[in-house]
């Protein structure tokens, strides 16, 4: 089964602490009988509204295909972290792919977040951007490599919103016993994803785009016109912009071959006790690498939002929260006996290399995902960038598809064991402490 409904409720929503506090619209008609635009778009999530808003507001006709609801993918469900930079350090891609290169890709990501900011201001205030995004370290090491990521971030780019700290001054902000220190990027924030997708979506159609939910895109006909068909209609473009992400399935090879679904889940407590509430001084997000990287912040009304555990398996377990449980009371022995309110998973895309995989498919056929734990800030980018090809400028495109994100080994039929192998021997190690 598709990994579009294997999880899942038609047209509905996951079970999710976000789709519990918005007031989502209702559910828009499904595709029937034979649409024309300038421009069709697979999947509405980030990418893909920020490129369907932004092609609209250029005068273009632009229908946006999505399987299930506006929201419903990643977009809606991760965990709202708007983070600096790429799933690879900046000092390493400078070695890799040279100092200019990497000095371009730096000013893309600070564009990213502040296209996020301007959002949160102007569509989506709802969305409540909140500065602020630590990182826990482990080890001493650990600590040391992120101070020096900071340094070179500030040396070379003059970004100086990182803020390191020792052992005892991150327990100050994060009280966890577990952390020999860390960092907080106040030039990072976090959001409620799904009210800034929701927000997205009235904004594209406000701008004269078409969203039709209910219409999984099942076969695409290639050629000087782009015909995209599903069960019930077809639409015939003059370009496409495929924007599934980690829900690309068997659509496109191309796109498969380069993106691996992972999923995440995430989970909402109880809401906390003032007292239980302090294991976060500050009204921050978190993230940490302890093998599967753990992610966290508290909601508005007081519960632990927590998440981890990535795995290439395309089934969620049974019981999301007792898989989750021991991760969040490992780090904060005094939640040891809350309760769990919510609990979702969601698919992401990851590439080898932790890099975005942009890609011209065909003549008239782009594409981006890959995003890789990084999508909150470079999808809605890169939704803007594919937009300005379809349009004729293509510059920066050019630029992004440069990013070296090759295919899986063996594809998909061999690349999702090899991917299962190495998040298991993560697990593993986590169990023996290492």
């Amino acid at each position: 089964m598709s990994v579009l409904y294997r999880n899942d409720t038609q047209g509905q929503f996951p079970n999710s602490w976000y789709a519990a506090t918005v007031d989502a619209p209702p559910i828009r008609p499904d595709l029937r009988g034979a649409k024309a635009a300038d421009v069709c778009i697979i999947g509405a999530g980030y990418t893909g509204l920020s490129a369907a808003k932004r092609l609209a507001e250029k005068g273009l006709s632009v229908v946006v295909l999505e399987a299930h609801r506006a929201g419903f993918g990643a977009s809606g469900r991760n965990g709202g972290q708007v983070a600096s930079g790429y799933n690879a350090p900046q000092r390493l891609l400078a070695k890799k792919l040279g100092a200019d290169t990497a000095r371009d890709l730096w000013a893309l990501t600070q564009e990213a977040k502040a296209d996020v900011a301007t959002n949160c201001e102007t569509i989506a205030p709802d969305a409540q951007w909140k500065p602020g995004v630590a990182h826990g370290c482990y080890s001493a090491k650990e600590r040391d490599g992120h101070h020096a990521d900071a340094a070179f971030l500030q040396d070379t780019y003059g970004y100086d919103q990182i803020k390191t700290y020792t052992q005892s001054e991150f327990a100050g902000v994060v009280g966890s016993p577990l952390y020999q220190g860390g960092t907080i990027d106040w030039g990072a924030a976090h959001i409620h994803p799904l009210r800034y997708t929701l927000a997205l979506a009235k904004a594209a159609e406000d701008a004269g785009a078409v969203i039709y939910e209910n219409s999984a895109v099942h076969h695409i006909s290639k050629g000087p016109k782009v015909t995209l068909r599903t069960s019930k209609g077809h639409v015939t473009a003059d370009h496409l912009i495929i924007a599934t992400n980690g829900y690309i399935s068997g659509l496109e090879r191309k796109v498969a071959a380069t993106i691996m679904p992972v999923n995440s889940f995430i989970c909402a407590t109880t809401p906390l006790s003032d007292t239980q509430a302090t294991i976060l001084k500050q009204d921050i997000a978190v993230e940490d690498s302890k093998n599967d990287v753990n992610y966290y912040r508290l909601s508005d009304d007081k519960r632990l939002l927590f998440g981890g555990r990535a795995a290439a398996r395309t089934t969620f377990p049974q019981d999301i929260g007792a898989m989750l449980r021991p991760r969040f009371t490992a780090l904060f022995p005094t939640l040891g006996g809350i309760g769990i309110d919510y609990a979702w998973g969601g698919t992401l895309g990851v590439t080898i290399s932790g890099l975005p995989a942009i890609q011209r498919i065909d003549r008239n056929i782009v594409s981006a995902g890959g995003y890789t734990g990084h999508g909150v800030a470079l999808s809605g980018l890169c939704g803007k960038i594919l937009g300005e090809a379809v349009s004729g400028h293509a510059s920066r495109f050019d630029t992004l598809a440069t990013l070296p994100t090759p295919a899986f080994p063996g594809g998909t039929a061999l690349g999702r064991p090899l991917l299962q192998m190495v998040l298991a021997w993560n697990g593993l190690r986590e169990k023996l402490g290492l």
